[in-house]
């Protein structure tokens, strides 16, 4: 927690020095903002405008990406001390003593409301500290905090639905980045400001969290009742979870597994397809999550195209920057919210490795590699079935997005250049599958924290490098930086070829030195 604490707070403080210094005006500053309202997909992967000033912009760059962190954070938390204490068994020997059944959820509550405190203050000392208004800071901090209390309560929920940690962590992060979209969805689509700097959301950002932390308007209007949603809703999911425990057994689940067949069929009988029944669930999951992604890719660039096409205020400097690149204000869109398909697909991919150190830990593995199957061919099993995991979410995604486009009489040309886009996503993907693979044969302890932390820093500098302020050097680090990207020219895909070269090693080495390691809990 401590961690998570710290990182949002660092963040917070590196994002404000890094916008100064980049966007040193507020003539610049402005620029930007008039360029974001008049190519509203700008505004997706960024936030709502309000006006040029140093403290609003940062507000506007970094405050959703903060939103998302802090929800992950909780969603995870409630789930770890929840589901995944009744799924190894604990929560059944503390509600045989003293203590009862409720206390797991009345700790993890007060864990949570702690940890959500301190992320508020952690946030607003950030922004204090890089020198924006203190009043608004505290705003910005709270609605953070605001924001991790609502996803602690859906975290909580989605742990009283599944019978598994795994399919209740699943749940909630896509709850968390399905909240990202609609808040995006909602600023894009919103309506411009006479002056060109400032955006009134449209109704999906009001369904969403991360909305109602914008609509606080830190710095500008310093509104403190949108906090008020967030921990109505924290409220009412802790509400529900008490009921629904109150008329469960420990270990239960509103969604109960169904029992199995004393034998298995056919087409069970193997390595593969043993990987693929213990992962199902979380890939479905994902692959809605992609399926739905290309969907909203293709409606909100529909969307955004005819209001540009109808926008005075789009300038024939703004034309000729869209013209020069060869392409269209879709076809800008679907790239970059194929971004955030390429992070599904990479966590995706990731958590057959994850599943690989469960199996190992809770010691059904060691059964199966002393039969015939063998290490080998059980961790290739996994990484298999995480490669077509990767290319199963990144071809529903591009279906989404096809269809959709199509279904609106789409005709700047990104309908065709979708599945380019999915296949320029997957070598970033794989390098998330082989290199987990590498640290689960080398350090198997530290696979699942080092697993999430890889993805999290590359999706901190591939993504968020440039607001922050890193050098090109250091943001290189990130696969995402590296993602292949379609033009009227064609693709450069030189990084895509170097990093499906990579995955290809680690994955060899892997397989090879799995053979030398003993499968067990170490």
């Amino acid at each position: 927690m401590i961690v998570w604490v710290l990182s949002i707070g660092a963040l917070a403080l590196f994002a404000v020095a890094a916008i100064a210094k980049t966007f040193g005006d507020d003539a610049t500053r402005a620029q930007v903002l008039q360029l974001a309202t008049a190519a509203p997909a700008i505004l997706v992967l960024r936030g709502l405008p309000r006006g040029p000033a140093l403290d609003s912009f940062t507000f506007f760059e970094i405050f959703a990406f903060l939103g998302v962190l802090a929800g992950l954070m909780n969603t995870f938390l409630a789930v770890r001390h929840t589901r995944a204490e009744e799924e190894s068994g604990r929560a059944a020997l503390i509600s045989a003593t003293a203590a009862g059944r409720w206390a797991p959820l009345g700790a993890t509550v007060l864990h949570g409301a702690v940890a959500n405190v301190l992320v508020a203050v952690a946030t607003a000392l950030g922004f204090m500290a890089g020198g924006l208004d203190p009043d608004g800071s505290l705003v910005a901090g709270f609605a953070t905090g605001a924001v991790g209390f609502a996803f602690l309560g859906v975290g909580l929920l989605g742990a009283e639905f599944f019978s598994t940690s795994r399919g209740a962590n699943g749940i909630s992060s896509a709850l968390v980045m399905l909240a990202y979209l609609l808040r995006g969805f909602g600023d894009a689509t919103g309506q411009a400001g006479p002056d060109g700097m400032t955006m009134t959301a449209a109704w999906p950002s009001w369904i969403s969290p991360i909305g109602w932390g914008q609509q606080t308007f830190a710095y500008t209007g310093n509104r403190w009742w949108p906090l008020l949603l967030p921990l109505a809703l924290w409220a009412a999911c802790t509400a529900v979870v008490v009921a629904v425990m109150a008329r469960r057994d420990v270990g239960a689940s509103v969604l109960a597994g169904r029992s199995g067949r004393a034998d298995a069929r056919p087409w069970l009988r193997g390595s593969f397809s043993l990987a693929l029944r213990l992962q199902q669930g979380a890939i479905i999951g994902w692959c809605i999550g992609g399926l739905a992604t290309g969907l909203l890719t293709g409606s909100l660039g529909s969307a955004i195209q005819s209001s540009i096409t109808s926008n005075p205020q789009i300038t024939a400097v703004l034309r000729g920057m869209i013209e020069a690149q060869g392409t269209s204000m879709t076809q800008l869109l679907v790239a970059a919210l194929f971004e955030v398909a390429g992070i599904l697909a990479a966590a995706c991919g990731l958590q057959a490795v994850l599943r690989l150190r469960q199996e190992e830990v809770a010691g059904t593995a060691e059964p199966v590699v002393s039969e015939a199957v063998g290490r080998m061919r059980w961790l290739g099993s996994f990484l298999g079935l995480g490669t077509v995991s990767v290319v199963l979410v990144m071809a529903l995604t591009a279906l989404g997005a096809w269809a959709s486009l199509v279904a609106s009489g789409d005709t700047s040309g990104a309908a065709s250049d979708v599945w380019q886009t999915a296949v320029d996503q997957i070598p970033a993907a794989l390098i998330y599958l082989a290199l987990p693979a590498a640290v689960f044969v080398i350090w198997p302890r530290a696979t699942i924290p080092a697993a999430w932390a890889l993805l999290g820093v590359g999706v901190v500098l591939g993504v968020y490098g440039g607001i922050l302020g890193f050098d090109q050097k250091i943001r290189d680090l990130s696969p995402f930086t590296h993602t292949p990207v379609t033009t009227s020219t064609g693709t450069d895909w030189s990084g895509g070829f170097w990093m499906l070269g990579i995955a290809a090693v680690l994955t060899a080495l892997s397989l090879a030195a799995v053979r030398r390691r003993e499968v067990g809990t170490a």
